[in-house]
């Protein structure tokens, strides 16, 4: 069997891999960099595909080494997004050539079903407090707030931030109550200091764990924030390979390893680090990127290792489920794979091509001074 070909669809927002072979056997990627995506689409198209062509795609690692390695400046989000798509298809088309889901030729399923979180949107209060009760009574039983999305006269407010942040955590936790499980996502918005001020703040309601406090980039400024506070911490979804991970793993800053295979080089790399922090004694709690794709492809990695706590999911919007029909399931809180062969997800190229790419840009805030503040 060979690679004949590599078709590239940029949906939307979201970038979709398609890998082909001389046997009418493929398998569906997902490559998605949300602002940038089009660099990823050109990676594709101009370096990695003459790569592919005439490969054996059952060589996964050496094709992931290959690609990865064959360019003296390796790395970063566009060129593992890229990779990403690539890895995630070529799993995909493996489970289809030996007629198995993917999650068992991963080393089989250490688990028979993966836990969920659904992110709480509204606007006020008490619209989160009536939306994690819908959430809740529909089965759902790990929830995710962002509160410290605070604007104050069109400028981000960090003090205000924090303040909010801890008014609302202590609303939702009177009325749901003390078992619900709820993670705080900052999103990157403070600095260490504001951050521990928060963290602080809001350890009496003993978050899930609190997502994002800062930027992942530098592993000191987590010392910092560790040796502060208690509360349980998350992080990667911006990080790119194991070696990004590597000190945040070994020095135990965090709890939760926040990957995000879509950007991190696949399945592949994911199973890497999720050993890496097996031996810290760290879950992963993976980042996806809303699309079917990306949701199955983690999935089946989660099956597949011991160390998984919870899983990113949204439900798919029905042009989703048009471009990307899926096989898995949820009941109570829970992610199921079907036993379809590979990921469980195929691609409708016609459908796909019916929505082309959106230009998108993510927001760019300010703080009152005029200065940059990460969204």
């Amino acid at each position: 069997m060979r690679i004949t070909d590599l078709r590239v669809y940029p949906v939307r927002q979201f970038v979709y891999v398609q890998v082909l072979t001389d046997e009418g056997l493929y398998g569906v990627g997902e490559a998605s960099l949300s602002g940038r995506s089009l660099a990823v689409v050109e990676a594709l198209q101009r370096h990695i595909k003459p790569l592919l062509l005439g490969q054996d795609p059952t060589r996964i690692e050496f094709i992931w080494q290959d690609i990865f390695r064959g360019t003296f400046w390796r790395g970063g989000p566009v060129l593992q997004s890229a990779l990403a798509g690539v890895d995630i298809a070529l799993w995909d088309l493996a489970g289809k050539v030996l007629g198995v889901p993917t999650y068992r030729l991963l080393g089989g399923a250490a688990r028979d079903k993966v836990l969920v979180y659904r992110h709480v949107y509204a606007h006020t209060t008490e619209g989160l407090i009536e939306r994690a009760r819908v959430l809740l009574a529909e089965g759902w039983r790990v929830l995710r707030i962002s509160p410290t999305d605070t604007i104050r006269d069109g400028y981000f407010d960090p003090k205000l931030a924090v303040l909010q942040g801890e008014r609302v955590m202590g609303a939702l936790r009177e009325a749901l109550g003390e078992e619900v499980e709820i993670i705080f996502e900052v999103h990157t918005r403070l600095t260490p200091p504001r951050a521990i001020e928060l963290c602080n703040a809001i350890a009496p309601y003993r978050p899930f764990f609190v997502e994002d406090p800062i930027r992942s980039e530098n592993p000191g400024a987590f010392a910092t924030l560790r040796a502060h506070t208690s509360v349980p911490l998350g992080t990667g979804e911006q990080l790119c390979t194991k070696w990004a991970f590597r000190e945040l793993i070994e020095e135990e800053l965090i709890d939760y390893l926040r990957v995000d295979i879509c950007h991190a080089g696949g399945i592949t790399e994911g199973k890497k680090i999720a050993a890496l922090g097996e031996m810290h004694y760290q879950e992963m709690a993976c980042h996806y990127t809303g699309s079917p794709v990306g949701a199955a492809a983690m999935l089946h990695l989660n099956m597949s290792i011991p160390n998984c706590a919870v899983q990113e999911f949204g439900p798919a919007a029905d042009w989703m489920t048009e471009v990307t029909p899926h096989s898995w399931r949820t009941e109570d809180g829970y992610l199921f794979p079907s036993d379809e062969p590979g990921i469980g997800v195929d691609l409708n190229e016609e459908a796909a091509l019916a929505y082309p790419h959106i230009p998108q840009e993510p927001p760019h805030w300010r703080r009152a001074d005029g200065s940059v503040n990460d969204w």
